[in-house]
């Protein structure tokens, strides 16, 4: 214990040297902020004794909290670890395998907690204050960060960070993860090459960002694809000719913001063959659904929802939310311009899979049919892992778009 206390101590004096004798407004090189911490251990170690293990953590510890993020860039360089959750400055969990974790590591203020939320918001071109106390960011290696201040935020600042991997999981992962099955895969290929358009549903945490990212790897290379996000998150590989676009906040006067809607606006006149959205969350929604029925086939987006027939249910409610248009024709559109539904979910083992593919059919009598192709169906439990795995249940009713695309011939009808 008083070896810690030693060992805190002493960082804090040596960061406070460092900080006096390095001009950081000029943005020093790391190997000058290196050799600094070097040459101060070097000269504190001949009034103390400092190990050479204790000497290598200052070291990093050091450095960590001048220039990256403090306690947290250990637990961002792990590949293992998939979310960080800060809940204050003296509570930080992790999780890892599925499993939540608390780590025995704290910030040394509440004030160097708040230093580093700054970093981060700084590196997305956001801003967070009391007037503005939560917000969406992004780190450098594309980690999703929200970040809640106080008063909001009762026992001190919040922070999670989620964790992408900096190669994206490919559909080969998701079927050794068991996730998907072949043939399901084989379907929904077909379906991406001929221009369905896809939407994939699931609750937080659900895996649906990763799934855009995969199945964005069916598009054919030779076109145009934009992509919008609230926070850019999508890390799409095998397309040349790729625009991405990121929303922008209000600035402190309330000016100057970009939202999705506008995004989805100026992207139809880029002349996109696709224009993939992020996450839909608010009456950009309407938007949405004008992009899918103008003539951009095999467009994809995701939401937050339970099942494929409740997030139909939140789409008609976040169009109403962007426009004051009946019902009837937001459930018209709805059915015009959405060709399949990917749900995706996560199961008491924790294990992500796709629970069900729904073909949109029609619209009949004040309801949007459904025509359900795969569905997941559970046979037990080994070991706490649950077994199962998607089963075919229908064939696909409408296959003009594959006919289209040379993947059928016009005898399967």
């Amino acid at each position: 214990m008083n070896n810690h206390i030693n060992q805190t101590s002493l960082k804090e004096e040596v960061q406070t040297i460092v900080l006096e004798e390095m001009d950081l407004s000029r943005d020093p090189s790391d190997e000058e902020i290196y050799k600094t911490i070097d040459r101060i251990l070097v000269e504190k170690g001949k009034k103390r004794y400092v190990s050479l293990k204790e000497k290598r953590e200052l070291r990093k510890e050091i450095f960590n909290s001048i220039r990256k993020l403090d306690v947290l860039q250990d637990l961002i360089d792990d590949p293992l670890i998939t979310e960080i959750m800060v809940n204050g400055p003296n509570k930080i969990f992790v999780e890892k395998n599925g499993t939540i974790y608390p780590k025995d590591i704290k910030f040394s203020s509440e004030g160097k907690l708040e230093n580093i939320i700054q970093q981060m918001v700084a590196g997305s071109n956001r801003i967070i204050n009391e007037a503005n106390p939560i917000v969406d960011a992004r780190l450098r290696d594309g980690s999703r960060i929200n970040i809640v201040l106080p008063p909001v935020a009762i026992d001190g600042a919040m922070v999670t960070i989620r964790k992408f991997p900096s190669n994206p999981i490919t559909m080969e992962q998701l079927l050794k993860y068991e996730s998907i099955t072949e043939e399901a895969v084989e379907f929904l290929k077909e379906l991406v090459i001929a221009g369905y358009n896809i939407f994939i549903s699931g609750g937080t945490g659900s895996g649906k960002t990763t799934f855009l990212n995969v199945l964005s790897n069916f598009i054919p290379s030779n076109e145009r694809i934009i992509t919008i996000e609230d926070s850019a998150e999508l890390q799409i590989r095998n397309i040349p000719n790729l625009v991405r676009m990121e929303v922008r906040k209000a600035n402190t006067e309330g000016l100057n913001e970009i939202s999705i809607r506008d995004l989805i606006k100026t992207a139809l006149r880029q002349r996109p063959d696709r224009i993939i959205v992020g996450e839909i969350r608010d009456g950009a929604a309407f938007d949405m659904l004008q992009a899918f029925n103008t003539g951009h086939d095999g467009s994809l987006s995701t939401g937050h929802a339970n099942s494929p027939k409740d997030m139909l249910s939140r789409l008609e409610s976040l169009v109403l939310m962007g426009a004051d248009i009946p019902l009837l024709s937001v459930q018209k559109q709805m059915a015009s311009a959405i060709d399949i539904i990917v749900h995706l979910g996560r199961l008491r083992d924790r294990s992500r899979r796709v629970l069900e593919i729904t073909e949109i059919i029609g619209f009949d009598k004040g309801d949007i049919k459904l025509n359900p192709i795969y569905r997941f169906v559970e046979k037990g439990e080994s070991d706490g892992r649950v077994i199962g795995s998607l089963e075919k249940v229908n064939e696909l009713l409408h296959i003009d778009k594959l006919i289209k695309a040379g993947l059928r011939g016009s005898s399967d009808r």
